[in-house]
């Protein structure tokens, strides 16, 4: 796994699930990350093939819920993100993922409540020795690159002990979120203190805040000196934003992710919050689309809503074809 000159789509809970993925992929994103998936959750999973979708699912015995989908087509830049405050237990989650991604990432950036009462996420940042053996462990026993993604602390010097610590356990790359914990995303990102942390490091640093447009790499890359630019809510928001050709309209973005959905056969509930903040950003849930939206039941309601009935049910005759012919 190569972490300089890429650009990358960062970890996003509820959204950063196949169809996203593959879309910013096509668009130009070198590296994909998935988002957090908890470890007690993933422990509680089992691997299995589907051949009638040709993907990998990561599926929790007893509710037969998918909680992680992947295919072979992204098998060499999707990064798994893990939420985690115990070695032992990331580990054992690791294993159950790791033959299938390109990268595990430890999730230590996450201001949510419920990551930070679980002990994982930004209350990691204030616990290096624990740091320091979720990501040795992790290190030692697996093949598979480790990184991992932090938030600025209380002050610049103070990110850069962190990091000169992180980078000692082996890790093959630290991605830094320019914001501190208690900052909010209005909140301009803090670019300079990404670069001190660049300054200080050999290994490659991704940076990552205030990315909206294809032109805000090169200002990033520029201010940071980082090796690799990593963005959030500016691919959400129009995942053609990798694209060098400038940003295609977000109606042609939402329809080709809705076939991304439908070819995934993504979960319902994702695909309507991935549709909800594409929407909010440029529109509002008021009008028809995002009433329809909202009243959707299914894929194929969200077919029919974005014009796309007819693919919807290729997709469908194509899978009751192999699932006869098996």
């Amino acid at each position: 796994m190569e972490y300089r000159n890429k650009l990358i789509l960062a970890p996003m809970v509820r959204v950063g699930t196949l169809p996203l993925r593959m879309l910013c992929a096509r668009y130009g994103a070198d590296i994909t990350y998935g988002e957090e998936i908890i470890d007690h959750k993933l422990i509680k999973c089992e691997r299995r093939i589907n051949d009638v979708l040709g993907t990998i699912d990561i599926v929790e015995k007893g509710t037969e819920n998918v909680v992680f989908r992947t295919c072979h087509e992204e098998r060499s830049r999707v990064v798994f993100q893990m939420g985690t405050s115990n070695a032992t237990r990331a580990l054992a989650a690791a294993k159950i993922v790791c033959k299938d991604v390109a990268a595990i990432d430890i999730n230590m950036g996450c201001p949510k409540a419920f990551s930070i009462h679980g002990g994982m996420g930004s209350a990691l940042l204030t616990k290096p020795e624990l740091i320091h053996d979720i990501l040795t462990t992790l290190k030692t026993n697996l093949d598979t690159p480790i990184t991992c993604k932090i938030r600025l602390l209380k002050s610049p010097q103070d990110t850069v002990e962190l990091a000169r610590r992180i980078e000692k356990t082996g890790v093959s790359a630290l991605a830094v979120h320019g914001r501190r914990v208690p900052d909010r995303p209005r909140d301009p990102a803090k670019w300079s203190e990404i670069a001190d942390v660049v300054a200080a490091l050999s290994i490659p640093v991704i940076a990552n805040g205030d990315v909206f447009e294809y032109e805000d790499f090169q200002c990033i890359k520029a201010a940071t000196g980082a090796s690799s630019l990593m963005v959030a809510r500016g691919a959400l928001w129009n995942a053609s934003v990798f694209s060098p050709e400038g940003k295609v309209p977000l109606e042609d973005v939402k329809r080709e992710y809705v076939r991304e959905s439908i070819l995934w056969d993504n979960d319902i509930k994702s695909t309507k919050h991935t549709l909800r903040e594409m929407i909010m950003h440029s529109s509002c849930l008021e009008f028809p689309e995002g009433k329809a939206m909202i009243k959707s039941e299914n894929l194929a309601d969200i077919a029919r809503l974005y014009g796309e009935e007819k693919y919807y049910e290729y997709v469908n005759e194509q899978r009751s074809l192999f699932g006869g012919n098996r």
